[in-house]
C-alpha cells in the first residue's frame, strides 16, 4: 500500500514537471522543470528495483544533456516575448501526439489480456538478481539490431552537428590541419635579446 502511495505521488510531481517543462514561458525555468521530471522518473525507476536505469537516467540527462540544454539556452538569450506564440500555434499537432501516446497506452494497459492491472504491484525480483545483467542480455539479443540502428542514428546526429556548426558563415575561423603541420619555427617564434635589467 506504501509503494501505491509513494508511485501516486511521484507520478503527480512527474506529470506537474512535464506540464511545467510545456506551460513555462522562461526556457530556464523549462530546463529546470525537466530536471526535476528526470529525478522523479529516476525514483520511479527505483521503486520497480530499476536501480541501474534510475542511476543512468540521473547521471546522462541530469548530469550531462541537462547541462548542455541550459548551457546553450543561456548562451542563445532567447526572449521569452518570441515564445509566447509558439505555444498556441503548435497546440493541434500536440493534441493529436498526446491522443496517439493516450490511445497506446491504452493498448498496452486494458486492450491485452493477461497483463497486470494498474492496482496490481509487480512481481519482486529474487535478491541475486541484476537488473543491469537482465537488461544487457536483452539489449544484445532480442534488440540487437534496434540497438545498433540507434548507434548509425546517433553517429548520423553527430556529423550533422560537426557540419552545422562548419558551414560558410562570416567570422568562421576554420582549422586547416596540413597548414598547421607545416610551419616552421621561425614563422611563428621570434627570438628577442634583451639587456638584463638591475634594481637600483
Amino acid at each position: 500500500m506504501i509503494e501505491a502511495v509513494i508511485f501516486y505521488f511521484f507520478g503527480a510531481v512527474l506529470l506537474g514537471a512535464a506540464i511545467g517543462v510545456i506551460a513555462s514561458r522562461n526556457p530556464v525555468h523549462s530546463a529546470m522543470f525537466l530536471v526535476l521530471s528526470f529525478f522523479t522518473s529516476a525514483f520511479i525507476w527505483l521503486l520497480l528495483e530499476a536501480e541501474f536505469l534510475a542511476i543512468v537516467l540521473v547521471l546522462v540527462y541530469v548530469g550531462a544533456v541537462m547541462v548542455l540544454f541550459l548551457f546553450v539556452v543561456m548562451m542563445l538569450d532567447v526572449a521569452p516575448d518570441r515564445l509566447q506564440g509558439g505555444f498556441t500555434a503548435y497546440a493541434p499537432q500536440a493534441l493529436v501526439i498526446v491522443a496517439l501516446v493516450v490511445a497506446m497506452l491504452g493498448v498496452v494497459l486494458w486492450a491485452q489480456p493477461g497483463q497486470l492491472s494498474m492496482l496490481e504491484a509487480p512481481p519482486r525480483a529474487p535478491p541475486d538478481a541484476s537488473n543491469t545483467e537482465a537488461l544487457g542480455a536483452v539489449l544484445y539479443t532480442e534488440y540487437v539490431y534496434a540497438f545498433e540502428l540507434a548507434a548509425v542514428l546517433l553517429l548520423v546526429a553527430i556529423v550533422a552537428a560537426i557540419v552545422l556548426t562548419m558551414r560558410k558563415r562570416p567570422g568562421l575561423k576554420a582549422q586547416d590541419v596540413p597548414a598547421q603541420l607545416a610551419v616552421r619555427r621561425e614563422e611563428r617564434v621570434r627570438l628577442v635579446r634583451m639587456k638584463p635589467e638591475r634594481d637600483e
